[in-house]
């Protein structure tokens, strides 16, 4: 090889690394956000699974009208309201209704703007809006006890439910496969770039509940493809003693139905310690 071909070759290196980091700067939003993977489209719904359920429409603080589900439990259950993560829409996460109505839950669920049938475009500052009007939508429409609800986030959803619970703290709240940050997913994901400069987006969970005083279960997989276990290990250390982690099995999107009832378990013990009495 010529000392010029050497050249070449390692300018060609170059450009391509800038240009990736470029892109990276330049289009994260739509990186992170993905609502058109698998898509938008709702293919199913709660009715599939042999449970009554009704549409509701929650108003986001810009006006953007978002949709979402509402599935009633037994009289007097705890309710969740659980937060997705970055990709598909509500019809997507059916396994998890299922789990929660088997845990004698009621279930509020809804799609974050740009999202399923939700107006606007997924931007971090919307969805923070979003999470909150969300919240606001619990309480003050459907009219549930703080003393009984639990949010549940997975993936980006945890940033955002816990978000919103520094907005209208629940009794509980519980991350799933979470990350500490964007800038710290961000360096395990694209280990090549310098991403604490390139990172604009925040989603900083980490951050968030340590404005919180409540009981949060940390469930991780240490075989984690997408956040490394790291993270739950260390969200858990920041919530000290309201923190409990839960190690699970299986990959980033399919540890809660591989784990069985080891996830299960987990979350009905957790609930049944910490979320108040029946009404």
């Amino acid at each position: 090889m010529t000392i010029r071909l050497l050249l070449y070759l390692l300018s060609f290196a170059a450009l391509l690394y800038l240009a990736g980091g470029l892109l990276l700067f330049l289009f994260q939003e739509r990186i992170i956000h993905l609502p058109h993977v698998p898509g938008r489209s709702i293919t199913a719904t709660p009715g599939e699974l042999g449970l009554a359920w009704r549409d509701i429409e929650i108003v986001s603080k810009d006006g953007l009208r978002l949709h979402g589900w509402h599935i009633p439990g037994p009289e007097g259950a705890p309710t969740v309201l659980f937060f997705h993560g970055n990709a598909g829409n509500i019809s997507h996460r059916l396994d998890s209704v299922q789990i929660f109505h088997q845990l004698g839950l009621e279930v509020v669920l809804f799609d974050y703007r740009g999202y399923g049938r939700s107006e606007g475009r997924a931007r971090e500052a919307g969805l923070h809006l979003d999470a909150r009007a969300a919240a606001d939508w619990l309480y003050d429409s459907l009219g549930a006890d703080p003393t009984r609800t639990i949010y549940h986030g997975r993936s980006l959803g945890g940033a955002l439910a816990a978000s919103a619970a520094r907005h209208r703290p629940p009794a509980a709240l519980v991350l799933e496969s979470t990350l500490l940050s964007a800038p710290e997913a961000a360096a395990d994901l694209y280990p090549i770039y310098p991403t604490g400069l390139l990172t604009r987006l925040e989603y900083a969970t980490a951050d968030y509940i340590q404005e919180l005083q409540l009981p949060i279960l940390i469930i991780h997989s240490p075989d984690d493809d997408v956040i490394p276990f790291r993270h739950g290990v260390e969200l858990a250390e920041l919530a000290g003693p309201r923190g409990e982690l839960l190690p699970i099995r299986g990959d980033h999107n399919c540890g809660f139905l591989v784990s069985g009832t080891l996830y299960t378990d987990g979350l009905r013990d957790f609930i049944a310690r910490h979320v108040g009495q029946n009404r």
